[in-house]
């Protein structure tokens, strides 16, 4: 074996070891410091709807379900979305429009997220403020009107690769059968790379769960439970970012702890998730 194959092979295997390391650390830091919140009994109360801190309750209900909310919200905003531009870019469009679609894509994946909250808050909280009364303009739909935009990126880009790796598996036969492009597409491709286009769900789902600026900015960030779609909402992102800046011995602080178990353990899900379906599924289209 080659100098350089051995070195390689060392260097992949520390590049492994040292980032599994990382993800260990991070959760064995998190369940340290959450522990005497969970092990204490004092998990019913993070559970409970209650966030008054000034009246010892550290309920942390509304936030986790404000999460959902405001994540459910983005996925209705991109999913369908996401479906109509990988149609478009697949080969519905005509060529040059497709390629500067992609390219546009590919640019939003690049914008910084802040810019996006910046040009909402004064563009889209004020417009909502103005025609929708009661409402403050920071509220669930603002939040999620642009979190939905800005995980639109990842979910055209992952499911674009999977659409792209089965039409050159399988565009040959269609055109043998006699298929048009749409046809194709919509009766052949699509389904052939549903575990692909899951993936890409999936992994918009957790970004749109992790992101913490949108929700920051936008959402209003009161610990409540919604009525509407203009009430304000807090997440559990923008509720760590909110407290990190507190008292590290209060009960308070140590709740954010537990707030990130919680955000850890959806990340892990989604990805175990995704990865068991491509392990599963992915090699279906070339199965047939």
């Amino acid at each position: 074996m080659h100098f350089s194959e051995t070195f390689s092979r060392i260097l992949l295997y520390t590049a492994a070891i040292v980032s599994m390391a990382c993800v260990m650390a991070v959760f064995a830091f998190l369940v340290y410091f959450a522990w005497p919140v969970l092990a204490g009994g004092e998990w019913k109360d993070l559970l409970s709807l209650n966030w008054r801190p000034f009246q010892a309750h550290y309920g942390i209900l509304p936030m986790i379900l404000g999460s959902m909310y405001l994540t459910v919200l983005a996925m209705l905003v991109a999913c369908p979305l996401a479906a109509g531009v990988c149609l478009f870019c697949s080969g519905l469009g005509p060529g040059p429009a497709a390629g500067a679609v992609k390219a546009l894509v590919r640019f939003m994946s690049g914008i910084p997220t802040v810019v996006y909250g910046f040009v909402a808050a004064f563009t889209l909280v004020p417009f909502l403020r103005s025609h929708f009364s009661g409402s403050a303009g920071y509220c669930l739909l603002a939040a999620g009107l642009i979190l939905g935009f800005l995980i639109l990126p990842t979910i055209v880009l992952i499911g674009l690769s999977a659409l792209e790796r089965v039409d050159q598996e399988l565009s040959l036969t269609c055109s043998a059968l006699g298929l048009s492009r749409v046809q194709s597409l919509i009766h052949v491709i699509f389904p052939a790379a549903w575990p692909g286009l899951l993936a890409a769900v999936l992994l918009g789902f957790a970004r749109a769960v992790g992101d913490t600026l949108i929700a920051l900015m936008l959402a209003g960030n009161a610990p409540q439970l919604p009525d509407s779609l203009f009430d304000s909402i807090r997440t559990l992102t923008a509720h760590i970012a909110l407290l990190v800046a507190t008292d590290s011995q209060s009960q308070a602080y140590r709740s954010v702890f537990a707030a990130g178990c919680l955000l850890f353990f959806i990340a892990a899900a989604v990805n175990i998730t995704v990865f068991r379906v491509q392990q599963k599924f992915g090699g279906l289209s070339r199965d047939g």
